[in-house]
C-alpha cells in the first residue's frame, strides 16, 4: 500500500511508504501502477535514473521536457536530503508559475510525484546526497528545456544559496524567454 497526499499544485502528490514491519525491518511498495491509477495518476514509469551530489547546496534544475516527450517523474532521495521543487508551467493552469517545495530525505523516505507540464529541480541539504528518479518517457535532448532556478516570476524560497550549479542550469532563460 502507498499513501498519497495531494500537493497544493493539481496533479502533484507527495508519496509515502506504508511499511509492513517485522524483526528484520520493513518492506514497502514504492510504486504500483494500479495504486497510482486508483489515485488518478495513470503514469507508467519506464526508466530509472540516479543523481549523486558530493556537496551540500548543489542545485539541479529547473528541468522539463516539451511535448510529445513530457515526463511524469517520481523523485525520491535515497541518501542525504534535498529540498525538492516543482513549478507549474502549464499556461492554461490557474496555478501557472506557482511553485511547491518539500524536503525529501533518506529518513522520511518520501517521494514527490511530478506530472507533465511542471519544471523540476532541487538543492541538496547535505553532502553525499543521492536522488532516484523514476520517469515515464525516454529523455529526448531535442525536447529538453529549463527555466532559471531564481526566476523572480516564480519567487521560489530556496532554503540555501546554491554553491554548486552547472553552467547550463545557471544560464537557463527567465520565464519570458524559456519557451514554456
Amino acid at each position: 500500500m502507498i499513501a498519497f497526499t495531494e500537493a497544493p499544485l493539481p496533479g502533484a502528490y507527495l508519496v509515502d511508504l506504508v511499511p509492513s514491519r517485522d524483526v528484520r525491518g520493513f518492506f514497502a511498495r514504492s510504486y504500483s501502477p494500479q495504486e497510482f491509477a486508483a489515485h488518478g495518476v495513470a503514469a507508467e514509469l519506464r526508466e530509472c535514473s540516479v543523481s549523486y551530489n558530493e556537496r551540500k547546496a548543489t542545485l539541479r534544475g529547473l528541468h522539463y521536457q516539451l511535448a510529445p516527450h513530457e515526463e511524469h517523474k517520481l523523485v525520491r532521495c535515497t541518501a542525504g536530503a534535498i529540498f525538492d521543487v516543482i513549478v507549474d508551467l502549464r499556461t492554461s493552469s490557474s496555478h501557472y508559475r506557482r511553485w511547491y517545495g518539500a524536503e525529501l530525505n533518506a529518513e522520511n523516505r518520501r517521494a514527490l510525484f511530478v506530472p507533465p507540464g511542471f519544471a523540476h529541480g532541487f538543492i541538496t541539504l547535505t553532502d553525499h546526497t543521492e536522488v532516484l528518479y523514476m520517469i515515464s518517457a525516454a529523455h529526448s535532448p531535442a525536447h529538453a528545456r529549463g527555466a532559471r532556478w531564481n526566476d523572480p516570476s516564480f519567487g521560489i524560497e530556496w532554503p540555501l544559496q546554491p554553491q554548486v550549479i552547472a553552467p547550463r542550469d545557471a544560464e537557463y532563460p527567465l520565464l519570458g524567454t524559456a519557451g514554456a
